[in-house]
């Protein structure tokens, strides 16, 4: 019987698929060879897939972006600057 390569990611695949199976942790960890702890973390890895910020530290409300939006759009020659200054002179703090 020949060897039969296998990457660390498809262990790593296969260990979650066992896991999503309903088989106990401790018996696959066994099997493949980790501590529980690492098992854990691999599962908890590959469940939580999201990488997605929460928040978004530099988005601009809703209605200015909607502003400068539609502004762009009616004058599609402006700059960053000259669209500053409308926006300033449209909505002052």
């Amino acid at each position: 019987m020949p060897w039969k390569e296998t990457s660390v990611l498809e262990e790593r695949l296969r260990f979650v698929a066992r896991l999503l199976e309903g088989e106990g942790t401790s018996d696959v960890c066994r099997e493949f060879g980790i501590s529980r702890n690492t098992g854990y973390k691999i599962f908890d890895r590959y469940t939580d897939r999201s990488r997605r910020p929460v928040r978004y530290a530099n988005q601009l409300p809703k209605p200015v972006e909607a502003m400068i939006v539609s502004c762009k759009k009616t004058k599609p020659r402006w700059g960053a600057r000259k669209m500053v200054m409308f926006a300033a002179r449209q909505c002052p703090p």
